[in-house]
């Protein structure tokens, strides 16, 4: 139960689901990319990445000197359903 509402908590943000709305479209992307989607500063929009990631709903792979994210492979059943309707 503990599991659901911090996930829950981590998407009860309109900048989280943009974020995650854009990722489900574009399968991943860099945090730029992400912050210009957004229109929110690179700081902000990596804050609000590093919360979904750490509730497991993103994945993050760092190339170079950029950071991709990713919809997580591993899907909680609660998150897989508010995808579906983003």
């Amino acid at each position: 139960m503990k599991d659901i509402e911090r996930s829950l908590k981590a998407t009860a943000n309109k900048r989280r689901l943009a974020i995650l709305k854009y990722l489900k479209l574009k399968r991943e992307a860099s945090v730029g990319d992400i912050a210009d989607e957004i229109n929110l500063s690179l700081k902000s929009t990596s804050r609000h990445l590093g919360v979904l990631t750490a509730v497991d709903i993103l994945e993050k792979e760092q190339r170079s000197l950029q950071v991709f994210y990713r919809l997580s492979s591993a899907q909680k059943p609660i998150i897989r359903h508010l995808l579906t309707i983003l």
